[in-house]
């Protein structure tokens, strides 16, 4: 395979550090403090039919369990917490804002496989680990939600870039579970294309790394950063962003330094299994199946979600009522991380909440 081993640990690193760019954790939140816990779910059965007795599943609420329940879902290789951000958390979860903490009940779970929830590199197993998928993760979601929190129907499920993906599944799979479901910065057909690829690209450099050593490293790969810098500069900026980032070599090799430089504090086998754990995903076939309410964002300039492939369109007139918000290319969108930005849908979304029938089972 092409060896990306010294281009791809700026991957992760890039990818991390432009949302935390995008989207800055806030000093002084204008929404309640977060509530910590975690929910045990006993013999997890993943799709391969291994069975594990215990998977524990990590999240956090904010707001009161008497307020309606909104699922919030996060990207690849993140946490519930990179949802808590100034400009997705501070534009949404404020007094008078969309989804204001005083009459909602938000949930920020931590995927399988992702944050504090049970991971190949909490689990001892490593890659003895059962291979997750998109489903895995969205049944332990399911799980938590109905099972933990005892929650019968959410308002609403939201997720952006694998969140949203998951959002889809979610859609497709429990139907009866949302009023309203808003999938972002993805598209509801097959794995495929660039996206794909570059997913494929960066599990194959983890792999042929020789200090990745089957999964038994002692340490982790130092390559790891770099990686993730390729892959982030390759899939997430933005052409606009990334030029007036950079509009010469010498400032563009300022940038990589920079980015370069970032530590890699993740685990090479936790984020094997989460990009490769999209490698099924196609919620496509159950699009008729959706009774929820759905709002579809991308941006225009999204680079693993083209709008010029016509996916959405075609999509989007097999579901019964949903509408697609595409955010047109400026100099204020970042690409594949537009979407962690609220500022772009936080009228749309307070519209559709205010408006979205609530569906009786």
């Amino acid at each position: 395979m092409l060896s990306l081993q010294r281009l791809v640990t700026p991957f992760f690193v890039f990818i991390f550090t432009l949302i935390v760019c995008v989207a800055l954790p806030a000093s002084a939140a204008n929404y309640p403090a977060p509530k910590e816990g975690s929910w045990v779910a006993k013999d997890f059965k993943f799709h391969t039919g291994e069975v594990m007795p215990e998977v524990t599943l990590h999240y956090r609420t904010i707001g009161e369990p008497t307020g309606e329940p909104v699922l919030i879902l996060h990207g690849t290789a993140g946490s519930g917490a990179n949802m808590l951000t100034r400009n997705f958390a501070e534009e949404l979860f404020g007094p008078g804002q969309p989804l204001d903490a005083t009459k909602y009940f938000i949930i920020l779970p931590d995927a399988l496989g992702s944050g504090k929830s049970t991971r190949p590199s909490s689990s001892g197993l490593r890659m003895k680990f059962p291979k997750y998928n998109y489903d895995d993760m969205v049944q332990a979601q399911y799980r938590l939600v109905a099972e933990g929190l005892n929650i019968k129907r959410l308002r609403l499920v939201i997720g952006n870039s694998m969140g949203g993906m998951q959002v889809w599944v979610w859609a497709t799979k429990y139907p009866e579970m949302m009023d309203i479901a808003v999938p972002m910065a993805c598209q509801p057909g097959a794995m495929s294309g660039r996206n794909w690829m570059m997913r494929r690209l960066l599990a194959d450099s983890i792999r042929n790394d020789p200090e990745w050593n089957n999964g038994n490293y002692t340490a982790q790969p130092r390559n790891m950063t770099r990686l993730l810098t390729y892959f982030s500069i390759a899939t997430s900026n933005g052409n606009i962003a990334l030029y007036n980032a950079a509009p010469t070599s010498a400032q563009g090799d300022a940038l990589l330094a920079k980015r370069l430089a970032a530590p890699f504090r993740n685990d090479a086998n936790d984020v094997l299994y989460q990009w490769e754990s999209s490698a099924d995903y196609d919620p496509s076939p159950g699009l008729e199946r959706i009774r929820a309410t759905v709002l579809a964002i991308n941006s225009a300039d999204d680079e693993r979600n083209p709008a010029s492939l016509g996916m959405m369109e075609s999509a989007m007139k097999r579901v019964k009522n949903g509408r697609l918000l595409l955010i047109p290319e400026s100099a204020e969108t970042r690409g594949h991380s537009t979407t962690g930005m609220a500022k772009f849908y936080k009228k749309e979304l307070a519209e559709l909440l205010q408006d979205a029938p609530r569906l009786k089972k």
